[in-house]
């Protein structure tokens, strides 16, 4: 018979292993992409891969900074690739 903390180990190992592949496909995406915008959605996925990898460390040790953490990384993913699409579509940042 398992065990609460069993089945809870078990689903965070299986997310953990999608998350991880995940961000592996999206690293060869990265590279491979024929096209920028391509390449800028690799950058994206990997920013929410991130993002969900930080918060099943939190879940996993039980820590709470983590989760404040998790919010950082989102805001700055959602910046920094709004950023770098108003770039390579306009060729500059401000206006």
């Amino acid at each position: 018979m398992t065990t609460a903390y069993g089945v809870m180990d078990a689903a965070l190992g299986i997310a953990f292993i999608a998350l991880v592949l995940g961000q592996v496909l999206s690293m060869v995406r990265l590279v491979l992409g024929p096209t920028p915008g391509d390449r800028i959605l690799a950058l994206d996925t990997m920013v929410i891969n991130a993002l969900g990898l930080v918060v099943l460390l939190g879940i996993h040790q039980g820590v709470q900074i983590y989760f404040e953490i998790a919010l950082l990384i989102a805001m700055l993913g959602f910046v920094s690739t709004v950023a770098l699409a108003r770039f390579l579509l306009r060729g500059d940042i401000i206006e």
